[in-house]
């Protein structure tokens, strides 16, 4: 639920005192909010994120620098691909459309596409919701929304997303559709690119599903939406449907759980700023006043990820390790902790985690033994 207009006033005034002054906000896209949603426990990055701070900056600021996001080469080559999959109206990108999603329907010879351009994100999302209202009404007509403006309240501020582009079919329904420049190659593309673009189009379904709501009766949108890749190794584009309802779930359980950014910021100390022109202590007490979640996946989705990869590796935090051990662990949040359970010299025995840490340690003192008695036998012989 939104936040009343006062209090997000105050909140807002409040993530700019935060990001700096006279330091321009960093829109949060669906791709970060995708990596926020895989880790909510991580207020770091929900507060950063929340207050538009560069988090490249900020890392090259603290000393370390962050090689994550896409090449310019990478930019460069979407772009061209994404303008040719929209030329001529969008007839190419419609076309596919009709033939992967909805065939049933009349193919289209023609279709709406409606202007977009408003000032502001406000204003554009505004502009958005009206143009799928139209596109909605008008039945039986094909209607194009090229790079519309949506907004998704997370953790109690908005976030402005923009797909690229969002195709309202004749029957009224909606679909998100993903534009990617990797390549799919007979019929199937890179499982993992594939996840990752499911991860962001979840983001725009629930985007646009609020959008829906305040419509009466509230229109369709499609759980199944439309990837655009180049076939093979040709710069021809080819389509395929992607079921996201997996991701759709997990994404708006995951932003549910953020804590409210408000309650975050509350609990800063007075001056806290993330301006990385500020000096780098300041700047490091900054970031370290906020809790952080790392784990090894941080690496590909978080501009931060080696500052806190290695403040997680100083303090000796069992994160590091990857969250498949953290779970394993229990109670045990320090390898001092794990190391001290083993060896018996701390931990409760009856704690499982602990009565397979010391059984571990056992065996591999048998097992050292038993080497050691296998590298003497032929000695003694």
């Amino acid at each position: 639920m939104p936040l009343p207009r006062t209090r997000g006033t105050a909140l807002r005034q409040q993530l700019a005192e935060l990001r700096g002054p006279d330091v321009p906000a960093k829109a949060l896209d669906a791709r970060a909010l995708a990596a926020l949603a895989a880790n909510p426990g991580c207020r770091r990055r929900a507060i950063l994120d929340g207050a538009g701070v560069n988090k490249a900056a900020l890392a090259s600021a603290l000393g370390a620098p962050s090689a994550f996001g896409q090449s310019q080469f990478a930019l460069t080559r979407g772009n061209a691909f994404e303008a040719k999959v929209k030329a001529d109206g969008g007839a190419e990108l419609l076309r596919l459309v009709h033939e992967t999603l909805d065939h049933r329907a009349e193919a289209p010879t023609g279709a709406r596409v409606p202007d977009l351009t408003a000032i502001g994100p406000e204003g554009r999302a505004a502009r958005t919701a009206l143009a799928l209202r139209e596109a909605t009404e008008a039945a039986g007509v094909w209607t194009l929304l090229d790079h519309p403006m949506l907004a998704l309240d997370v953790a109690g501020s908005p976030a402005f997303l923009e797909p690229d582009a969002v195709v309202v079919h004749p029957d009224g329904t909606w679909t998100v559709v993903e534009i990617k420049s990797f390549p799919m190659l007979d019929g199937s593309a890179d499982p993992a690119k594939v996840g990752a673009a499911a991860r962001q189009a979840a983001v725009y379904v629930l985007a646009l599903e609020q959008v829906a709501a305040r419509l009466q009766p509230a229109p369709e949108v499609r759980r199944r939406v439309l990837l655009v890749c180049p076939k093979d190794f040709s710069n021809l584009p080819t389509a395929s449907a992607v079921d996201i309802r997996k991701q759709r779930a997990v994404t708006d359980r995951q932003l549910t759980r953020l804590t409210r950014l408000q309650d975050i910021a509350d609990a800063l100390p007075e001056g806290t700023c993330f301006d990385p022109a500020r000096p780098a202590e300041e700047l490091t007490a900054a970031v370290e006043a906020v809790p952080a979640t790392y784990a090894p996946e941080c690496l590909a989705a978080c501009e931060l990820a080696f500052h806190c990869r290695h403040r997680s590796r100083e303090a000796g935090a069992v994160t590091a390790l990857g969250r498949s051990v953290r779970a394993e662990l229990g109670g045990l949040t320090t390898v001092a902790d794990v190391l001290a359970a083993a060896r018996g010299e701390a931990g409760d025995p009856r704690d499982p985690a602990v009565a397979a840490l010391r059984r571990a340690t056992e065996l591999r003192a048998e097992a050292l033994e038993a080497a050691r008695e296998a590298q003497e036998a032929p000695a003694c012989r």
